[in-house]
């Protein structure tokens, strides 16, 4: 008999009393998955703050919720979480001004660098932060779902690790990261390093290589990178946003490989973004052949509601566990600034031929 994988965990338990959302920014990142995942859950957005007010409320009667004149406004709602949909750089004076002992969901990165990232972690704690850190890839079905596997044994020890993009992506859709020093790693590749360490626990050191591409003036869009763990372990990504030659060879996949079975993944959503493509999971076991997995939902918007429950479940004693704590994503945040110093680091030389 083929085994069954019917039943994976693919979703994260909504919170029994769900408190309301107070959302900081007015981003497209709000309006394409933050608000449908929390509409979808059937949690309450109290209102949205942003610094340019016309976009607050544009936002706001789009989705028919409040948007609030100012910060102070904001903050003043009774029991809130907070959602801070900010550039990286911004986090630190918001957090300042919350309420002590507040309940925060901070967008990804974790700052724009590990220096912004120890600052945000150590105000977090002098504040008694509740704080959470949106790495939502970890909560997307799919990826719940293999976490769900590995832990249930069913691909045995996780041995060989691989991210493979290879795909066009509009950074046109993205201008704020035009001028930026860090790009590709630092907004898009640290969803996979963060999963990796998820399921891997903390690599031990990286190898690393970033750089730009002569379409574009952007600092870094395509990358290589190893990630050393223990002995016999072997983790790679390679990510290359510029195949821009028809769908074809085009590929947005994550390979996980076990003593005892493996999982692929296609990450949908990268392709043809931001329309995406339905995502997809298949597993299979030694001796077995490979089975399609009908996933519940996709990246964007579902892991949404994943990190926002979780943050919630953890503030009322539901979870045990905060996944995406500060605590934890400090390290993702270590992580990428080892690969960025290992990425300007040179390259051991080739001896010329005597």
């Amino acid at each position: 008999m083929p085994s069954d994988f019917s039943d994976l965990q693919q979703s994260w338990p909504i919170p029994g009393a769900p408190r309301p959302i107070v959302i900081i920014g007015a981003g497209g990142i709000v309006n394409d998955a933050h608000l449908p995942a929390y509409r979808l859950a059937g949690f309450t957005v109290a209102g949205v703050f942003d610094i340019d007010g016309a976009k607050a409320r544009a936002l706001a009667a789009k989705w028919d919720i409040a948007a609030f004149a100012t910060l102070d406004a904001a903050l003043a709602v009774p029991d809130a979480v907070y959602d801070l949909a900010l550039p990286p750089a911004a986090h630190l004076d918001v957090l300042a001004q919350l309420p002590d002992g507040a309940t925060v969901l901070l967008q990804k990165p974790m700052g724009s660098d590990l220096a912004q990232a120890t600052a945000i972690l150590q105000l977090c704690r002098a504040k008694r932060l509740v704080a959470a850190v949106n790495f939502q890839l970890r909560f997307a079905p799919m990826m719940l779902a293999v976490r769900d596997a590995l832990q249930r044994g069913y691909l045995g020890e996780l041995i060989d690790t691989e991210v493979h993009l290879n795909l066009v992506t509009p950074w046109h859709l993205f201008p704020f990261l035009k001028g930026t020093p860090r790009v590709e790693i630092a907004v898009h590749s640290i969803h996979y390093l963060d999963l990796i360490r998820a399921f891997l626990g903390n690599p031990t050191g990286v190898h690393v290589r970033t750089m730009g591409h002569p379409s574009t003036d952007l600092a870094q869009t395509r990358t290589s990178a190893l990630l050393d763990f223990t002995a016999g372990v072997r983790t790679t990504l390679s990510i290359n946003h510029h195949h821009d030659f028809g769908r074809r060879f085009q590929d947005a996949s994550f390979r996980f490989e076990g003593t005892e079975g493996a999982a692929m993944v296609k990450l949908g959503l990268l392709l043809n973004y931001p329309q995406g493509e339905p995502d997809e999971l298949w597993i299979v076991r030694k001796g077995e052949d490979w089975q399609q997995i009908a996933l519940t939902g996709g990246w964007f918007p579902h892991a949404f509601i994943g990190t926002m429950s979780n943050l919630q479940r953890f503030a009322a004693g539901e979870d045990q566990t905060l996944l995406t704590s500060v605590e934890d994503a400090w390290h993702t945040m270590a992580l990428v600034e080892a690969a960025f110093q290992s990425a300007a680091t040179p390259a051991t030389p080739i001896k010329a031929r005597p």
